[in-house]
């Protein structure tokens, strides 16, 4: 199969453009879920670190007791401790992860298929190995597809063909609607962030690099601690910019001046809303009388 660049080359091929990148690796015999970023969005890499799902067959060397196999499996669920594989990009230090789950969903012989969720970074073929040691009959992984990749799952996927069908369709027809229903957009994969919404005349400020403070503010949501990476939304639900959070939801919600956010990454281009500064000072600024709460955005 392709490497993970291999299939960011022919993306970028296939809608010829000169931006993207995918985040989560996946080896070349792995299938399923790659998140591809596309242009802008390719500066949210750092921010899909979260948790895997992967189903996988591991094949034992010799045949045990289910009962053993399913006690043996669940002492793996939890932090253990891994050294990547030989033939791993990155430096063989041992690194602890997390294993929230390990279903055993089939049995036939010595083929074992079990569904993990785990922590980013976790090499589910050390995890079989592993595992067939604490049996004493040795495992190996024969077959891994990785079935969610958060905030994604397999509902999301897409494949290469379709997405080469449905440009060459807007190619030739000018219809772009298949297109859109391949090809998120970037708010979708936001939404696991906390997020604040501000008002028309802040946003041009933020897209400059200004950071955020309090009189720039619309609303807020619950919950958002100092220190949080939060999202920054127009009211029409644009994402302008992601940014750390200094000050909590509460603090926010009192304050009247003073920076709230402090801008890390700008998404939204300077002129696509109109400037709304009242000062040459480096904050987005405006009244804040009709802030307010918000569960989630």
């Amino acid at each position: 199969g392709p490497t993970s660049h291999e299939v960011v080359a022919w993306v970028k091929d296939i809608l010829k453009i000169n931006r993207a990148a995918h985040t989560g690796t996946l080896d070349p015999k792995v299938t399923g879920v790659l998140p591809v970023l596309l242009g802008t969005a390719t500066k949210l890499a750092d921010t899909f670190v979260g948790d895997k799902e992967y189903v996988c067959v591991m094949k034992l060397h010799r045949e045990v007791e289910e009962d053993t196999l399913r006690k043996i499996s669940k002492e793996f669920v939890g932090e253990i401790y891994q050294r990547p594989p030989l033939k791993s990009a990155v430096r063989r230090r041992i690194r602890i992860r997390t294993v929230h789950y390990i279903e055993i969903k089939e049995i036939e012989g010595k083929n074992v298929l079990m569904k993990v969720g785990c922590e980013a970074g976790t090499y589910i073929r050390m995890l079989c190995h592993h595992i067939g040691l604490a049996l004493g009959v040795g495992a190996h992984m024969s077959q891994l597809r990785r079935t969610k990749s958060f905030p994604f799952a397999e509902d999301n996927l897409t494949r290469l063909h379709d997405l080469k069908d449905a440009y060459v369709f807007y190619e030739e027809e000018g219809d772009e609607s298949w297109l859109r229903e391949l090809i998120m957009p970037m708010e979708h994969a936001l939404g696991h962030l906390p997020c604040i919404i501000v008002k028309d005349s802040a946003v041009d400020a933020i897209c400059h690099g200004a950071d955020l403070a309090a009189p720039g503010i619309s609303r807020i949501e619950e919950g958002i601690n100092t220190g949080n990476r939060v999202v920054i939304y127009t009211l029409k639900g644009e994402a302008v910019s992601i940014g750390k959070a200094k000050k909590g939801s509460e603090d926010m919600f009192r304050a009247e001046k003073g920076v709230c956010v402090e801008t890390e990454k700008v998404f939204m281009k300077p002129g696509t809303y109109m400037k709304g500064w009242r000062r040459k000072e480096k904050y987005a600024q405006q009244g804040v009388e009709n802030s307010k709460f918000i569960s989630s955005c």
